[in-house]
């Protein structure tokens, strides 16, 4: 199991992940810079020992390709914790007295990596006399971003009804040394315990914690589902986690910061503009203040970070790792879904190809709308749909399936809803239009008057002739 951040870091080393970086470098615009020509090429992850303004080191990328997002998980592939999922939560109602008691077993296993409380923790061996955001390595990151973001932090607060906790990952934009700007938007957690509080809740937040926890901060949950036991089940133990000294709020015990304070809803100020994950900036809008009440952190703390930005960055990882993990649960729901995929070029709001296995005539049709009803899957602005033998991940044969099979008047279907708040297409703040194309195959009583082409395609004993003859004709290719 990987503790902490540290130990994750190791393993980076050991794996020869990892480049550190002596050379002074500066948080405003540098480091992202360096680490923008790293993510496009899928390079290592990097740890700045030398940081302009700042006594901490920066880890950045460290999430930034499959290989390290499969180790950061300890996991072989990104679809084996998806299957552990589907056999957890198998909603199957068991049947007869074997079955009921193997259910309850797997409610127990789930119960046993609930977060475990200590009294002390690393998280506050050093505690700052005067909490000071302007001390950490924040990074500006674009030339017009509003100022300096922490940008990979793990925001705590509860639900000012229920108490239930709850940890997600927005941008904080730094105002001065005890002040900064919240990014809750309005589909997320944080902002509806803020709309359901008095005016203020009470955060904190963590930096620098192990992969697992990290990842759960962007896993998209249900509101009753802790992050934490989710983390506890992805890394086979329970997560230290330790009260917080000025606000009721509990963080992981081993995170290199922690930042306590409270978001006011009465304290509204301009947040913006940020260079972000879709490759453009947003614009400048009202978001809560959050006041810092206190600060601490680990002896010798390394300040993990990440950029967002035109794609590829390291974020892409963390949404594949969710869309291949989640998939067993969409299965559960929309079982006509047959594979997914949130490709680069989407920004994962702006498309997602999907599969079926039709049966039916408008059965494309039925699971785009399927999809519209998903969570956060539901703010899709493209939904593709094709046969179940096209490979969804080559986004290549996708392409030409939808240039050769969709007829724009009978194969497009358009809806009006929520949109991703980052949607600057939208006409309106949140919401707007959203399409789905039907390129699969045509089926009689789909409006397809002309037989249907059959594709072209080799015959299986002349293939296996070719291959088992490619030696002998001493063909070779320009990457062979």
């Amino acid at each position: 199991m990987i503790r902490d951040l540290r130990d994750w870091i190791e393993r980076l080393r050991d794996a020869g992940e990892l480049v550190e970086i002596t050379a002074p470098v500066d948080p405003y615009l540098e480091i992202t810079e360096i680490t923008d020509r790293v993510s496009k090429r899928f390079g290592p992850a990097l740890l700045f020992r030398n940081v302009i303004g700042s006594e901490f080191p920066v880890l950045i990328n460290q999430f930034g390709s499959e290989a390290r997002m499969c180790m950061s998980l300890e996991v072989d592939s990104l679809e084996e914790p998806g299957v552990r999922i589907q056999e957890l939560l198998d909603l199957q109602p068991p049947q007869g007295l074997v079955a009921k008691v193997k259910a309850l077993g797997k409610l127990r296993e789930l119960a046993s990596f609930s977060p475990r409380m200590v009294k002390t923790a690393p998280c506050q061996e050093v505690w700052m006399d005067a909490p000071d955001l302007t001390t950490l390595p924040i990074l500006t990151c674009w030339p017009d971003d509003g100022g300096p973001y922490i940008t990979l932090p793990l925001v705590f607060s509860k639900d000012p009804t229920t108490g239930v906790r709850n940890c997600g990952m927005y941008r904080v934009q730094v105002v001065d040394e005890r002040t900064a700007m919240m990014h809750w938007q309005i589909h997320k957690d944080g902002a509806a315990h803020l709309r359901d509080s008095d005016g203020r809740v009470e955060v904190a937040i963590a930096i620098g914690t192990d992969p697992a926890v990290t990842y759960s901060a962007t896993a998209p949950l249900p509101p009753n589902i802790d992050e934490m036991l989710f983390a506890g089940f992805l890394r086979g133990d329970n997560v230290d986690m330790v009260p917080c000294r000025t606000v009721d709020v509990e963080v992981p015990a081993n995170a290199e910061f922690v930042i306590e304070g409270y978001v006011d809803a009465t304290d509204i100020r301009p947040e913006g503009p940020f260079g972000d994950h879709t490759g453009f900036y947003t614009p400048v809008d009202g978001y809560p203040t959050l006041h810092v009440t206190a600060m601490s952190h680990r002896r010798d703390p390394i300040y993990a970070t990440t950029i967002v930005g035109p794609p590829p960055m390291e974020d892409f990882f963390l949404g594949k790792a969710t869309e291949r993990m989640f998939l067993p649960l969409i299965h559960m729901t929309v079982p006509d879904l047959y594979d997914m995929n949130l490709p680069l070029e989407g920004v994962f709001h702006n498309c997602a190809i999907v599969s079926v296995k039709k049966r039916y005539p408008g059965h494309a049709k039925k699971l785009m709308n399927a999809v519209w009803g998903l969570g956060l899957l539901s703010l899709t602005r493209c939904v593709i749909v094709v046969d179940h033998d096209v490979d969804v991940h080559n986004v290549s044969k996708v392409a030409f399936t939808a240039f050769s099979n969709v007829d724009p008047a009978r194969d497009h279907l358009m809806v009006d809803g929520p949109v991703d708040a980052l949607d600057h297409a939208a006409p309106y703040f949140a919401y707007g239009s959203k399409i789905g194309f039907d390129a699969t195959r045509k089926l009689p009583g789909e409006g397809q008057v002309r037989p249907w082409p059959d594709a072209i395609v080799m015959s299986p004993e002349i293939r296996d002739r070719v291959d088992a003859r490619w030696s002998e004709l001493g063909i070779a290719f320009p990457d062979a």
